[in-house]
């Protein structure tokens, strides 16, 4: 009994500590980065320096932009007229808007 006890003891002490919680996004708190810093130039989902790279649902796709990830790498290191926040957001915020502007592309920015 001590041996089965031990034998699924250890790989659960093993999972608990080596593995790290997946950190859920805040969309609310993506809203308050994306007013902050965001919405000078993309005020309603539009773009104000290249009015044909919204973030509309189909803009994104076209420009593979769609995801997350995409979202979130063109936020940190900028693009074009677009500077980059990886210096001035954390990791979490940066994740946090991508994660607001991916669910208002697909709520059409109501």
């Amino acid at each position: 009994m001590k041996k089965i006890f031990f034998g699924l003891l250890i790989p659960y002490i093993t999972m608990i500590l080596f593995c790290t919680p997946v950190q859920a996004t805040d969309i609310n708190h993506g809203e308050n980065v994306f007013t902050a810093n965001c919405s000078a130039c993309h005020t309603g989902g539009n773009n104000v320096i290249m009015p044909e790279k919204t973030l509309q649902k189909d803009a994104l796709s076209i420009n593979q932009m769609n995801s997350v990830g995409a979202i979130t790498y063109q936020v940190t290191n900028g693009k074009n007229a677009m500077p980059a926040f990886g210096g001035r957001l954390t990791d979490d915020d940066i994740e946090d808007v991508a994660s607001f502007v991916l669910s208002q592309s697909e709520k059409r920015w109501n």
